[in-house]
């Protein structure tokens, strides 16, 4: 995991934030291909970017999805 600057990417909001201004995670898309996942607090755009790399976002994912 690194800290980048993915300030330029698009960003897409999770299925799961209800835009009432809860826990918002938003990630990038465009970069998932270069095979890092950037992942960002919505409600600080301008703040910094998590970096995972796709084997430890599945990892997490599949955690999240198990209950974990």
């Amino acid at each position: 995991m690194s800290t980048r600057d993915h300030s330029h990417p698009e960003w897409v909001k999770s299925s799961y934030s209800s835009g009432q201004g809860g826990q918002c995670v938003e990630w990038a898309p465009s970069r998932a291909t270069h095979g890092a996942i950037p992942i960002r607090d919505s409600k600080r755009p301008q703040g910094p970017s998590l970096t995972f790399s796709s084997p430890s976002w599945r990892s997490f994912i599949t955690e999240i999805n198990a209950g974990g």
